[in-house]
């Protein structure tokens, strides 16, 4: 199992739009508001797109038909996941933004743009269902990740029904809800091939402007001092070699069946040992909020995650498979 080469392919990807953003911003090449603009382009646009796209594609009546099974069980794993993050995320920071921040980064890793890359390399024979099976994690990100632990603010003011709603109707989850809508209807494949290419091609824009925007963000830190925050190890520990070995140790133990096969055994260790997703820089800071500690965790997690996550498949290959 070459877990090396696809790894490496998308760090070198990953890192070079981080590196052009951060000199873009370091030596003051963009104005000063480019990196709010790239955030709400993100949040309007690139990730709206992003996700109905994928919605079209994957969330179709035979698709539900078939894989049912794939798609309880990733909802399993989700309730494995929220109250351990819930947890960890008390434990490491007592302030509420990055205790919303870390519950986030904890319970939804980089399972798309990292995971996808993995598993068709690694797993092509699963890809398939690999997407079928991040279905719930995309949904629950819109319904409850970016709504409640993204825009709603830093827990300590009040919020109001009125906020709480108009939190929850945000763009992200709109472009969800219609993408469900044309894929479970079938409307969505019938759309003129120019908007459909329209939808792709904007969904496409997501990553590399994310990590352009996270480059940008840490153009304007002291990184010295971000990297030297004992937090981002503790959250990077956690979220990298804790949260898989967890998931490898309950795998040891569940019995297989039509439920618990290979195909949801991978998928399951495969979003459990992402590193965090880029959705906690990009999402606040199209809200103006502070994105510097996440920034710093998004960095670290996926610089370590060249070491962790071959080591990880590999431990999985040996004790599981």
């Amino acid at each position: 199992m070459d877990l090396f080469a696809p790894l490496l392919s998308q760090m070198v990807f990953l890192f070079a739009f981080i590196a052009i953003g951060f000199i873009l911003a370091k030596w003051k090449f963009i104005p000063d508001d480019s990196s709010r603009v790239l955030s709400r382009l993100e949040n309007l646009l690139f990730i709206p797109a992003l996700v109905m796209g994928t919605f079209i594609t994957n969330c179709t009546v035979d698709t539900l038909g078939k894989m049912w099974k794939l798609l309880l069980m990733s909802f399993a794993v989700l309730v494995v996941l929220i109250p351990l993050s819930l947890l960890c995320a008390k434990l490491v920071f007592k302030e509420n933004y990055l205790r919303k921040i870390a519950v986030y980064g904890l319970t939804f890793s980089n399972f798309a743009y990292m995971g996808n890359a993995i598993v068709s390399a690694v797993f092509p024979e699963i890809f398939s269902d690999y997407l079928i099976f991040c279905l719930p994690f995309w949904l629950l990100i819109y319904l409850w990740g970016v709504p409640v632990l993204l825009i709603s603010g830093s827990g300590e003011e009040k919020h109001t029904l009125k906020d709480g709603l108009k939190n929850l109707a945000n763009p992200m989850l709109v472009a969800t809800l219609i993408g469900i809508v044309l894929g479970l209807t079938g409307w969505g494949l019938k759309l003129p091939s120019a908007i459909l290419s329209v939808i792709n091609v904007s969904g496409n824009c997501m990553s590399p402007v994310a990590m352009l925007l996270t480059g940008m963000t840490l153009g304007k830190l002291d990184i010295l001092a971000l990297i030297k925050k004992w937090r981002i190890y503790l959250m990077s520990g956690l979220k990298l070699v804790v949260y898989p070995l967890l998931f490898i140790l309950i795998f040891l133990v569940l019995p297989r069946n039509a439920f618990i096969n290979e195909t949801f055994l991978i998928c399951s260790l495969c979003v459990a040992a992402m590193p965090l997703g880029l959705n906690t820089i990009v999402v606040p800071a199209g809200y103006g909020k502070d994105v510097s500690d996440a920034a710093g965790m998004a960095l670290v997690t996926h610089v370590m995650s060249i070491v962790t996550i071959p080591l990880i498949f590999m431990l999985f290959q040996a004790v599981i498979l």
